[in-house]
């Protein structure tokens, strides 16, 4: 990768996060920390207004943006790779909310790029699999995480197949091999537990907010895993 075509990334990646350390971005182009630093330089004499602080990271500063970004055929044959794995995972509302992204990216292809596409799409699958369990409340559930609310759900539980009301306050979900799981701190019960997206039955948001546990982290929770109740 060449030095201009770099810098254009390194400013891309800025923009995707509040807040990149320059770490993180020697660690993406396998190149040094003080490579990293003459880089930054090279944006800000460019006009780029980027943000810095101290044992922290680089933000862009409020209120700068670029144009559309243009994606290479590499970038847009792995959003359809993603896209099959998407659509075999079980959770229509991820599905959704990935099927309309996807579209957006691909409005701004050109029409060869469009055709390679479209040719790929037929032709690429991760498996056939018949007995994923089907759920449609994702979606929610990660934006129940990101603004810290509290969700309402009424589920039924896996060994008593009994049907309990409950009010949880997410904390991360995973992937099995047949259902996705939300990890959450469940007041019914006082403790964190695990539940099966296909058994919640019915979930809505509430006006509740809670506590953002930030030293909450999925792979200190798998040190102590708890099976979906």
């Amino acid at each position: 990768m060449n030095r201009l075509t770099r810098i254009t990334s390194i400013l891309i990646q800025l923009q995707s996060k509040k807040v990149v350390t320059a770490k993180e971005i020697a660690n993406r182009f396998e190149i040094s920390l003080r490579t990293v630093y003459r880089d930054i330089k090279t944006l800000e004499e460019a006009g780029v207004p980027i943000g810095s602080e101290n044992g922290i990271g680089y933000f862009i500063v409020d209120g700068y943006s670029l144009p559309p970004v243009m994606i290479t055929e590499e970038e847009a044959n792995a959003l359809i790779v993603s896209e099959k794995l998407i659509a075999n995972q079980g959770d229509a509302s991820l599905k959704k909310d990935f099927n309309s992204i996807l579209i957006k990216i691909k409005s701004v292809l050109r029409s060869f790029e469009k055709e390679n596409i479209a040719k790929l799409e037929n032709r690429i699958t991760p498996s056939f699999k018949k007995d994923v369990f089907e759920s449609n409340s994702l979606s929610l559930i990660q934006k129940s995480i990101t603004n810290t609310k509290v969700l309402a759900i009424s589920y039924r539980s896996i060994y008593k197949d009994e049907k309990t009301v409950r009010h949880i306050e997410p904390l991360g979900v995973y992937y099995t091999e047949k259902a996705w799981i939300v990890i959450a701190y469940c007041r019914l019960r006082n403790d964190i537990r695990e539940f099966r997206l296909d058994r919640i039955l019915k979930i809505n948001p509430t006006s509740q907010t809670f506590d953002y546990q930030k030293d909450f982290s999925l792979s200190k929770y798998f040190s102590r895993y708890t099976e979906p109740c």
